[in-house]
């Protein structure tokens, strides 16, 4: 009803005041802590599942020649964002499948240098030892096949190599020393120009006719694997420091084929410059609107009663039950009569005085307007304006009367 309390009350607090700003404490930081993992979850995936591309530290993956390039000054960056690939540098694209679309990417590339990774393994993960995996056997041809087709039709052809060396063209650094892996895989097709071929001619890595698009066709001249051999190892760094003639300074590991890429996310320039400027500046706007609001200034106000004290209060309350009832036409006969007896103690009218002989008392009391027909007036009235009308009247004679 209120804030007055009546009686003897405990007076302890619910809650206490340190343990309610613990849980607001707690809740505020584990929203932001929400809002910062799910704008950078895409980039905290680690990539250690084994599959054949740059973040993987499996023997088909592509980490090793990373980490070469970091560890010798040649700036490698493993993008996770496709509108970062529109740069000079060379893009090496790793894709798994045959079916994986790599339209968009080449479409963006033009005819900057890309080489383009040919699948060849078929694994399984390792449940014992993470990113690791087991070799269950080589994948289809159809697959490398069909990395670059329809708009490029290759053949992939596997054969024994027996370890032998690779011919390197003339157009690439003599000092490249490269050995064939076990199986070695091979590509064929129309104007394809060879650039390393094995002791019989047949291209392992190739320069598609009318642009800077490379085709390695067996991954273990990069991968992990291929890394053991630091002769090895040597070889591949000249080899991409050939093919990124325009532009040395970086080399591009893409991994959006691989299904680690991003779009960009509103939520996530939140938290990067320049817009991270105003995210702070509106959460310490935020934080010290809700410091205002904790601490009070002065007493707190107790609320109004929701039935007040006083004679007014009791008035309204009977006043609203009469008209939720509908019985204010029949208040006009006892205003009336209220009036007479509030009259008759004003003007000290005789006691002895009774019904007609009063009212005809009270008629001679004034020129205007008679008693008698106003009391009339009031009796009859049926409806809440004529009651109204008929009681202010009444009043008006008795204040007139009275002055």
């Amino acid at each position: 009803m209120s804030d007055i309390v009546i009686g003897k009350g405990s007076g302890e607090e619910t809650f206490r005041t340190r343990t309610v700003v613990l849980i607001l404490a707690v809740g505020i930081l584990g929203f932001i802590a929400t809002l910062v993992l799910g704008a950078f979850a895409p980039d905290l995936r680690s990539g250690r599942n084994g599959g054949a591309h740059a973040l993987s530290t499996s023997a088909t993956g592509y980490s090793g020649i990373v980490r070469l390039a970091k560890a010798t000054g040649r700036n490698p960056q493993v993008t996770r964002d496709e509108h970062l690939l529109n740069t000079k540098s060379l893009v090496i694209l790793t894709p798994e499948k045959g079916a994986t679309d790599m339209s968009g990417v080449l479409a963006q590339r033009g005819k900057r240098p890309t080489l383009v990774i040919l699948p060849k393994w078929d694994t399984l993960v390792d449940p014992l030892h993470s990113g690791w995996v087991h070799y269950t056997g080589l994948k289809p041809t159809f697959e490398a096949d069909g990395v670059l087709a329809p708009a490029d039709k290759l053949t992939t052809v596997r054969h024994p190599s027996g370890g032998r060396p690779l011919r390197i063209s003339t157009d690439l650094p003599q000092t490249i020393r490269l050995f064939a892996p076990r199986p070695l895989q091979t590509i064929s097709g129309r104007g394809i120009v060879p650039l390393i071929t094995d002791q019989d001619g047949r291209i392992v890595l190739a320069r598609l006719p009318g642009r800077d698009l490379f085709v390695l066709a067996d991954p273990d001249l990069l991968s992990n694997i291929g890394m053991a051999n630091a002769t090895q190892a040597k070889s591949a760094l000249e080899l991409l420091d050939s093919l990124n003639y325009a532009d040395r300074e970086s080399i591009l590991f893409d991994v959006t084929l691989n299904g680690f890429g991003h779009s960009r996310s509103p939520l996530k320039l939140l938290f990067e410059p320049p817009f991270l400027a105003m995210t702070l500046a509106v959460a310490v706007a935020v934080l010290l609107a809700a410091l205002q609001g904790i601490v009070r200034f002065g007493s707190p106000r107790p609320r109004e009663r929701a039935i007040a004290f006083g004679k007014a209060a009791l008035i309204d309350n009977a006043a609203m039950l009469v008209r939720k009832a509908g019985r204010q036409a029949m208040l006009g006969p006892r205003y009336v009569d209220t009036i007479r007896e509030r009259a008759v103690t004003v003007f000290g009218v005789s006691p002895q005085l009774r019904d007609g002989a009063l009212d005809t008392y009270l008629d001679g009391l004034g020129r205007r307007e008679r008693f008698t027909d106003l009391a009339e007036n009031a009796r009859n009235a049926r409806d809440r304006r004529s009651v109204f009308a008929a009681a202010q009247a009444l009043h008006l004679w008795l204040w007139e009367k009275n002055r």
